[in-house]
């Protein structure tokens, strides 16, 4: 790998053992990606604090505090090293618990306690402590063209999508290492060639809703797998989707397949046209999307629900935007969330901070719900107690909870899971 002159300074111990190892961390892995060279990058999303009874011993034992943490699970370092000042704008993602609700999520005080030390030291370092896999909702707005160090499937694909920026789907260890150089390597996305479309997505119905968008995502996620698609509509795409339905289509097809990037034709930054997004070249293959497509998709989606009683409904995956807020205030206002049944609507904090302003937390809580922060039940394994069927408008959550949670799922629109909160049962169908 060819290191440009700063970046050998930084090898060979410049700036100090941390960086020196974050260094060394990253040309392992960019030799293992078979990356030619680094590149420059100011902008990092990861998971930085610690919030597992695992680390909080693992701190303990090891005598070094939050800096062994960092140095065992971020720089893949065994010596424990006093960790610097992060050198590039770093954002911290989603926690594996809100810490304003630890009875709730099943967390005891001990664990908050460790928690709130470890934000206090990765803030120490210069984190943003946004607590969300949506970055982009609360400040984190990088341009196109920007390279980009982000974990996350969610953000990622939002960020090289509807963005432009470029990032691969990093982990705990090379965005560690990113922070402390202002690095990552070249590889993958960050390269014109890589972000061109493979397949083509016809479409033959009008795609305008949430869950449509959902649907849409997870229809090709599974036909796609890890390749670059980008959607056409010889009609054109009547309504250009916003922010929820492009960060629902994004999670759902990074989800029931592993896109990290794709393209709406007249859309999204890089696709101006079909054959921009093509780049020139012929596609690997033309899927048609119709009405059997569709139906055949939420029929797989919600292969898991069978009871029609619901004990559990989980909206804000991703995390709810204020928008979405608002809308589940609007659906629900006047009703009473069922007695047998619970709403946990999660956010990020400052977009709680704004819904708290506006009062949309209080007719959601006044009617029986809750809007949560920093985390979701897929991240935490929380749910309320004797959670058998879940509702949810997320085609990402459907996905993911039945397997990790062993629930049933039922997925629809959000107005079909408010009447689920509040009735109990499940009463949507396909639409």
């Amino acid at each position: 790998m060819h290191l440009s002159d700063e970046e050998k300074a930084m090898y060979d111990g410049r700036d100090g053992p941390a960086v020196q190892k974050a260094m060394d961390l990253l040309v392992r892995y960019g030799e293992a990606l078979g990356a030619e060279r680094l590149v420059e990058t100011r902008n990092v999303c990861a998971s930085i604090t610690s919030t597992t009874p695992f680390q909080r011993d693992f701190a303990l034992a090891k005598g070094g505090g939050m800096d062994a943490v960092f140095s065992e699970f971020s720089l893949d370092s065994q010596e424990t090293v006093e960790i610097p000042k992060f050198k590039v704008f770093t954002s911290h993602l989603q926690l594996g618990f809100d810490p304003g609700q630890p009875e709730r999520m099943g967390v005891s005080e001990e664990i908050v306690r460790f928690y709130e030390k470890s934000e206090r030291h990765a803030a120490g370092l210069g984190a943003q402590i946004m607590n969300t896999c949506t970055p982009y909702q609360v400040g984190n707005i990088p341009t196109r063209g920007e390279h980009c160090a982000w974990m996350e499937s969610s953000a990622v694909v939002y960020c090289n999508s509807v963005l432009g920026a470029r990032t691969n789907t990093e982990g705990r260890e090379s965005t560690g290492a990113a922070m402390l150089t202002g690095r990552i390597p070249y590889w993958g996305y960050h390269l014109d060639q890589n972000r061109h479309a493979t397949h083509v997505v016809e479409l033959d119905i009008e795609v305008e809703s949430v869950q449509d968008w959902g649907l849409l995502g997870y229809y090709i996620g599974e036909h796609v797998q890890e390749r670059v698609p980008v959607v056409h509509s010889r009609r054109g795409i009547s309504r250009v989707p916003n922010l929820p339905r492009l960060k629902h289509f994004g999670a759902a097809a990074s989800s029931s397949g592993g896109v990290e990037m794709y393209h709406i034709a007249g859309v999204t930054p890089e696709a101006l046209t079909l054959e921009q997004a093509l780049g020139g070249r012929a596609p690997v293959q033309v899927l048609r999307y119709g009405e059997a497509e569709r139906r055949a998709t939420y029929e797989k989606i919600n292969i898991t629900a069978k009871d029609a009683e619901v004990q559990y409904v989980m909206l804000g995956c991703p995390h709810y935007t204020i928008e979405q807020i608002w809308e589940a205030a609007q659906l629900i206002e006047g009703r009473k969330v069922h007695p047998d049944c619970e709403l946990w609507i999660f956010t990020p904090r400052a977009i709680k901070a704004l819904a708290d302003r506006n009062g949309y937390t209080k007719i959601i809580e006044d009617a029986g719900g809750i809007i949560m922060g920093d985390s979701c039940s897929a991240m935490s394994r929380a749910v309320p107690k004797g959670t058998k069927t879940v509702a949810l408008d997320s085609a990402k959550q459907a996905h993911y909870l039945p397997a990790i949670l062993g629930v049933q799922a039922w997925f629809g629109s959000t107005a079909e899971c408010i009447d689920a909160a509040c009735t109990g049962r499940w009463n949507g169908g396909y639409a």
